[in-house]
C-alpha cells in the first residue's frame, strides 16, 4: 500500500487546500465532539472510524488553541500515526503527563486527526489533499466541584458599547467554559438569535455583537453543549 508522506507540518498544507474546495470533506469520523480528560484519568480516548471504501494513515496530535507547533502540551496520543482500512476503527489513547496547570479552572487544549489518502497508482496529476479534523480538549482539574451545568445560573449578562455599537456580555465567574448551541435575546415580545460562536473560557469575559433592533434588551435565553456533545437544558437570564 503506497502513501506519500510529505512531510505537513501537523498537516496545515493540507488544511489549506482543503479550504480552497468547498465539497471537501473529511472521509474519517471521530466518536466525540469533544473530550474532557480529568487530572486524575491516566488517559482518555477517542475511536476514529473509516466508513469510506479507500484505506487511509492516520496522524494526530494535540496542541493548543494558537493550533501552533511549539508550545509544549501535556498530552499525548498515541498512536500517532496509523494505517485504518476502509471499515475499521482505531481506538486512539490520550496520555496525561506530569504537568503545571491551573488546578483551579479548565485548561483548553485541541485532539487533531488528519486522513493522508493511499497514493493511486496510475494517476500522477491527481491531487491527495490532506484533509484535518480537530475538536476541542479540556484538561479538567479533579478537585473541581459539580458539574458545568449546575452552574450555568452563575453567569452574568451585561450590555457595553464597543467601537460605538451595543455588544451583549457575559461574564463567566466558574471554573468550566461554556459554548452556547444557542443564544437569543428579546426583542420586544420576540427573540432574536444571536451568533455566539466565540466560546467564554472560565473566569473571563466575552462580548456578541447586538443588531441595531436589540440596542436595549432585558433578557438572554441560551443552552450550552455539554461535556458528551449534547445541549443543555434552556436557561433564561436578566441582562442587567
Amino acid at each position: 500500500m503506497n502513501f506519500r508522506f510529505q512531510r505537513l507540518r501537523h498537516g496545515l498544507f493540507g488544511v489549506s487546500l482543503a479550504a480552497c474546495l468547498p465539497s471537501a470533506e473529511a472521509a474519517l469520523t471521530l466518536n466525540a465532539t469533544r473530550v474532557v480528560h480529568t487530572s486524575d484519568s491516566r488517559s482518555s480516548s477517542v475511536v476514529v472510524a473509516n466508513p469510506s471504501n479507500r484505506t487511509f494513515a492516520v496522524q494526530t496530535w494535540v496542541n493548543t488553541e494558537q493550533d501552533d507547533t511549539a508550545s509544549a502540551v501535556p498530552l499525548i496520543p498515541a498512536p500517532v500515526l496509523f494505517r485504518l482500512d476502509p471499515g475499521k476503527e482505531q481506538m486512539v489513547q490520550i496520555n496525561g503527563l506530569p504537568n503545571d496547570l491551573p488546578q483551579d479552572r479548565e485548561s483548553l487544549f485541541f485532539f487533531n486527526v488528519q486522513e493522508i489518502p493511499q497514493q493511486v497508482s496510475g494517476t500522477e496529476n491527481v491531487l491527495n489533499i490532506a484533509l484535518r479534523t480537530r475538536i476541542k480538549l479540556f484538561y479538567r482539574p479533579s478537585r473541581l466541584n459539580g458539574k458545568p451545568q449546575d452552574q450555568l445560573d452563575k453567569l452574568r449578562w451585561s450590555l457595553q458599547t464597543l467601537d460605538s455599537k451595543p455588544h451583549l456580555v457575559v461574564d463567566n465567574p466558574s471554573a468550566y467554559h461554556y459554548t452556547f448551541d444557542r443564544l437569543q435575546a428579546n426583542a420586544g415580545n420576540q427573540l432574536q438569535d444571536l451568533q455566539a460562536t466565540a466560546m467564554v473560557a472560565p473566569f473571563a469575559r466575552q462580548t456578541y455583537p447586538l443588531p441595531s433592533a436589540l440596542t436595549r434588551p432585558s433578557k438572554v435565553v441560551f443552552t450550552t453543549i455539554n461535556d458528551y456533545g449534547g445541549v443543555s437544558q434552556e436557561m433564561t437570564a436578566q441582562v442587567h
